[in-house]
């Protein structure tokens, strides 16, 4: 096994690595499956300690097997595998090094994408927007895998577990994959939701008030079940 493929005790014990690995393919492959991206579009990423798991570049999910497992380090050294990650390290590493997330979810859905290039602010259609911090906003379009990017994501993020990319789509993040990819759909869906009201004729959707988000945002708190 070469030294890079050695895991450093930090990085974690090669179980979990596996686990989270798999745990990120299988989450790699439901987007292309629910629609969110077409081919080797988008990317996703989870955190095990100080070691980042990343999709690789260029690689359709369906062909990723354990053997194709790919890490940096949280300055994006590449610590793990021989594949060349995602282009969008820079947007993952950003989330990481400002955010307590351990997964993050980037698509290319094509409601959300719409949206983006419509609006500075997805309008507060529905009260699911509190469960993803707030109104999302929409980033500045900049070319993609660039550090301007990131910066941009990072100043709609403030806040915020989610927010669109201009012209590109989507970035949530969360506290495990499921997490981030169910704030990706939830994301997904409530831009379809605007578009489709905004399309009727002659009418204008209701939206809601800042107090009613907030009203909604308390009682989201005590939603689902207690541990």
């Amino acid at each position: 096994m070469s030294e890079q493929r050695n895991l450093r005790t930090d990085h974690g014990d090669h179980g979990d690595v596996s686990a989270a690995w798999e745990a990120l393919v299988a989450t790699a492959r439901r987007t292309v499956t629910d629609g969110l991206v077409v081919g080797t579009s988008g990317n996703v990423s989870v955190r095990v300690g100080d070691l980042v798991l990343v999709t690789p570049s260029g690689v359709p999910y369906d062909r990723l097997t354990p053997d194709d497992a790919t890490g940096v380090d949280l300055d994006g050294h590449q610590v793990l595998g021989t594949l060349v990650p995602t282009s969008e390290l820079p947007l993952h590493l950003a989330v990481y090094e400002t955010t307590d997330a351990t997964a993050v979810v980037h698509t290319h859905a094509v409601h959300a994408t719409a949206v983006s290039t419509l609006v500075e602010e997805l309008p507060l259609v529905h009260y699911m927007a509190a469960a993803l911090g707030g109104p999302v906003r929409v980033a500045p379009y900049a070319t993609y895998g660039s550090v301007e990017l990131a910066r941009n994501a990072l100043r709609a993020l403030d806040g915020r577990t989610g927010c669109l990319l201009r012209n590109h789509g989507t970035l949530t993040h969360g506290t495990g994959l499921d997490q981030a990819y169910d704030r990706t759909a939830q994301l997904e869906w409530m831009c379809r939701l605007w578009l489709t009201a905004s399309s009727v004729p002659h009418l204008t959707p209701t939206l809601l008030t800042p107090a009613q988000l907030t009203e909604a945002t308390q009682k989201l708190r005590d939603y689902g079940q207690r541990p």
